[in-house]
């Protein structure tokens, strides 16, 4: 009648090949891994060398911002004393940054 019939076209050859197909995949995890899980990984192995570092006198900061001295050191845990008379139990990995000596007496 007045329609023809529609015909699909042959495919047509693949250009380039695969790994032009892949290259922006590859480059995507080269950036991932660079800019997040490399630094990642490098601080957390920082803060885990620190923590087994810690000993006691040490002045440290906690991640709650609290400022003071390691006195006790238990397994998981670590007695910081904030004030004269006033200490807290913390975790480990609660410590966040270890200070120079003599940081507490110049803040204070």
């Amino acid at each position: 009648m007045l329609i023809s019939n529609a015909y699909a076209e042959a495919a047509a050859p693949a250009q380039g090949g695969g790994l032009m197909d892949f290259l922006p995949l590859i480059v995507l995890a080269a950036v991932f891994y660079f800019l997040i899980l490399r630094p990642q990984s490098k601080r957390a192995k920082e803060l885990k060398a620190m923590v087994e570092a810690l000993q006691r006198g040490d002045e440290v900061v906690t991640t709650g911002g609290e400022v003071g001295r390691v006195t006790k050191m238990y397994e998981q845990y670590v007695g910081v004393e904030l004030a004269e008379n006033v200490e807290v139990t913390v975790q480990k990995t609660a410590i966040q940054t270890v200070l120079p000596k003599g940081t507490i007496k110049s803040i204070k």
